[in-house]
């Protein structure tokens, strides 16, 4: 899957790249977007919620990037090796074609050998002709904020054999005390036919400070032939201090009679096993393993359904997703991009969310990753047990399991396009949104249903949250649309706003979302207590509780004028698509005509009242329901997908709607960028919005692709 651009002209001053003009790599630890001109837009290290080094997606001057780009004009394409996550940017001329490699090292499952090494490696090499390129590291360490040094120092660690001519390599060593971390770029060089030297390389000192850098960067140019490559990789130097080795040379070989490989062996088996001697087989070796990992990995699928491609895309972009060393999965890797161009609806999603939790388990466990459900419901219990005083949970956490994610604006970044503010963090983790009780209660069901029992002291947890859920059935919230917007959590006053110093954005009322979930939670709670014999001391009042529910919902969500459900108790005349979850979730069937009423009237366009356009569904109509935060935006996958699903069950009834739903999907399919990836939103010129790459549109993705190969199998379409 290739995207064509039209001839790029290379330019001093580079602006922003459409939100859908990236790819993303990673390691299950953090992301990296790469542009379609071969830049590094973000990458936060050493996790995903940690500070940023690159992110000049949101300031194109002083966010930091490590670019890789023609210095003549050049067409790209992009794309993924074949079912895998390791990127390939290729930059085309009439004189010649350069490929970039880009990845972040993963070992096979089953080798424990070598620790996870913490590189970005990026390889450039020309395939045919020649062609010119430049090579700019231009790190912003702590989000820009903190000021680094450069040193560009000998590289002791790279043999240097007979045949190579007399190179000394050098290396660019990034330091910031500020933001206590270092860097170090090096790089390999190589040929890969005979009778073609190897290309020549020197990184010299590049000044962006007038841009606004608070230090030095890096960058050489490149001029390279056919069959000439060169490996950049990009490191954090491991925290222990070992023994110093000393580059490894013929002379000290001869001094020492032996062959030069068994000195580059000695010298590697002196090294710490995440600080390896750097050599070419070492890099070729890494590529090959990284691919080797993410095709076995694929492999495990068990889909067998339609739109097979597409599935397997979004699978591989969830697993991109995981936090390996807890199990929880991040919403999106990236943070403030903003779902409205201009706009202020710029959030940060690097943290895991509970309502994300029954879905993603969901696409997991329909596509056979077991493992991976296994372990993020291992997470989901884990937050059970430490639930809030009251009994509640957040209806976030951080990927390490944290309850804290302080929000602060970051008012010296300009934004994407202009999109202020900036945020980080999530003040939204301390919202009052109850529906997060039935995410995590169908979540656990559905781990229960496909995964390892419940033990009896996890139960009484669980049996906790089901109370909890009874107790504050009836109490308003502030819904799964609704945001926190905070000035505050500052470490230090900012514009004389002092710690803690915030506005809460949105107002509490009854959503018929939430009451909806609410009603889930109940419902799964006696299911599960029934299905596995469990004991359930309240089961007549969770009994009642879910039929009551049930009654008031039918009764005060209903709009019997409008003839659908309204967002709202106090706001019946309010489309909102998240209802579309009632089937869904079980709350009704298909065919009920309350539900495919509401359907159809969300189904029309926003002129004639409804929410879709150009096949693709708003959240709600922003200028009947003020949720306090101002601005646009675009349609939400999520809703379109969750339509399309919806529309997919109502059509074992009829198949109309079943078409409906296909042409949809199909349709949306087109609205993915050149690799197949999400974003959160649409534009009504159809660009990409929002958070990239976004977890709950792939994961939603999957769920109808395959509920409508279940449908068109079951009626034999």
């Amino acid at each position: 899957m290739y995207h064509d651009f039209n001839v790029c002209q290379p330019a001093d001053e580079r602006g922003y790249l459409p939100i859908a003009d990236h790819g993303l790599i990673g390691n299950l630890r953090t992301a990296a977007l790469i542009s379609i001109d071969g830049s590094v837009e973000s990458y936060c290290v050493p996790n995903f919620d940690s500070p940023s080094i690159f992110v000049r997606i949101l300031d194109k001057d002083k966010g930091g990037h490590f670019s890789i780009t023609p210095t003549v004009p050049f067409t790209t394409k992009q794309s993924y090796l074949p079912s895998s996550n390791v990127l390939q940017t290729k930059f085309l001329n009439d004189k010649g074609v350069a490929t970039v490699t880009d990845f972040l090292p993963r070992q096979p499952s089953s080798n424990t050998a070598r620790p996870l090494l913490s590189w970005l490696i990026r390889r450039v090499e020309v395939v045919r002709g020649s062609i010119s390129l430049r090579m700019e590291c231009a790190p912003a360490f702590n989000y820009a904020r903190s000021p680094h040094t450069l040193e560009i120092i000998p590289d002791l660690s790279i043999p240097v054999p007979d045949t190579t001519p007399d190179h000394i390599h050098n290396k660019a060593l990034f330091s910031s005390s500020e933001a206590k971390l270092e860097l170090d770029l090096r790089y390999v060089l190589e040929s890969s036919l005979a009778g073609v030297p190897e290309p020549n390389l020197e990184l010299q000192v590049l000044d962006l400070t007038e841009k606004g850098h608070l230090g030095h960067s890096v960058f050489c140019n490149l001029e390279l032939i056919e069959g000439q490559a060169v490996t950049f990789i990009l490191r954090t130097p491991p925290e222990r201090t070992y023994p110093h080795v000393a580059q490894p040379s013929t002379e000290r070989a001869k001094e020492l009679g032996i062959p030069f490989e068994k000195l580059v062996l000695g010298a590697s088996n002196l090294r710490a096993p995440d600080d390896p001697v750097l050599t070419r087989a070492l890099v070729h070796e890494l590529l090959e393993t990284t691919n080797q990992y993410w095709n076995a990995w694929i492999r495990r699928s068990t889909y067998s359904g339609s739109w097979k491609e597409a599935v397997h895309r979004s699978a591989l972009a969830l697993k991109l997703l995981i936090y390996e060393p807890t199990g929880a999965v991040v919403a999106s890797p990236t943070f403030s991009l903003p779902e409205f161009i201009g706009g202020t609806r710029n959030w940060d999603y690097r943290a895991s969310w509970i309502r994300d939790s029954s879905f993603t388990l969901y696409a997991l466990i329909r596509l056979g990753f077991t493992h991976e459900a296994n372990a993020y419901m291992d997470f989901i219990f884990e937050r059970v047990k430490a639930k809030n005083p009251d009994g509640s949970l957040k209806i976030m956490y951080t990927i390490h399991g944290d309850k804290e994610f302080p929000e602060e604006e970051l008012t010296h970044l300009e934004g994407h396009q202009g999109s202020r503010p900036v945020r980080i963090g999530n003040g939204a983790i301390d919202h009052i949104q109850l529906d997060i009780y039935g995410e995590l209660m169908d979540c656990i069901y559905l781990g229960q249903k496909y995964g390892k029992p419940l033990g009896y002291d996890t139960w009484v947890a669980v049996r906790e949250i089901v109370d909890y859920a009874v107790s504050v059935r009836n109490d308003p919230d502030l819904s799964i649309w609704s945001v926190y917007s905070s000035r505050g959590y500052f470490t230090r006053p900012i514009n004389g706003l002092t710690h803690r110093d915030r506005e809460v954005r949105g107002k509490k009322k009854h959503f018929t979302y939430s009451k909806v979930m609410l009603w889930v939670a109940i419902d799964r709670g006696i299911r599960l207590a029934d299905k596995r014999c469990l004991p359930c001391p309240k089961r007549l009042e969770w009994f009642a509780a879910r039929d009551e529910l049930y009654e008031v919902i039918m009764h005060k969500a209903w709009n019997p004028e409008g003839q659908f459900f309204g967002q709202s108790y106090e706001d019946k005349d309010v489309l909102d698509s998240s209802l579309m979850i009632m089937p869904l979730v079980f709350f009704s069937t298909p065919a009920d005509p309350r539900f495919l009423n509401t359907l159809r009237a969300i189904l029309r366009s926003p002129e004639r009242g409804g929410l879709t356009s150009n096949g693709l569904v708003y959240r709600y109509d922003v200028n009947k329901s003020d949720d306090g935060v101002g601005g646009e935006e675009g349609t939400f996958c999520l809703c379109t997908l969750w339509c399309i699903e919806a529309l997919a069950r109502a059509g074992e009834f009829d198949k109309a709607m079943l078409s409906k739903a296909v042409a949809m999907f199909e349709d949306f399919l087109q609205y993915t960028n050149h690799l197949g990836l999400c974003t959160e939103e649409i534009s009504d010129a159809g660009e990409a919005l929002g958070n990239a790459v976004q977890g709950f549109t792939h994961v939603t993705l999957i769920s109808a692709a395959y509920n409508l190969s279940r449908m068109q199998a079951k009626l034999k379409i």
